[in-house]
């Protein structure tokens, strides 16, 4: 009888696996827009790298290089925004903004409030 290769429980072939990192990756990605935006994006990136460094090396063992760069994409969008909305906040309070950032918006909002509570 001859052997075949591709039986169960050859240690032959092995199908590729789906990278940790990249699924983690693009996991942290999505959270950090719904609940940890700082720190989901930042664990996005980080493991994102370490997913594409993994897979380039693996030669083909890992897969998920679509899934990391997801990943990636979403944690510096994230950052990319968090960074720009502090900007604008401290330039804001540095050119001498009320709490709304500016007076018309404050008196908008207090007719707005008034309407909605019935007062």
């Amino acid at each position: 009888m001859a052997e075949y290769p591709h039986r169960m429980g050859s240690q032959t072939s092995q199908l590729p696996q789906t990278s940790t990192m990249a699924i983690i990756s693009l996991v942290s990605g999505i959270v950090s827009w719904f609940m940890l935006p700082i720190i989901g994006a930042i664990v996005a990136v980080i493991t994102g790298h370490i997913a594409k460094r993994q897979i380039r090396e693996s030669l083909g063992r890992l897969t998920g290089d679509g899934l990391a760069t997801v990943g990636l994409v979403l944690g510096y969008i994230q950052l990319a925004l968090a960074i720009l909305s502090f900007c604008g906040v401290l330039v804001a309070i540095l050119l001498g903004a009320t709490p709304f950032l500016c007076a018309p918006f404050a008196v908008q909002f207090s007719i707005f409030f008034s309407s909605i509570i019935g007062n």
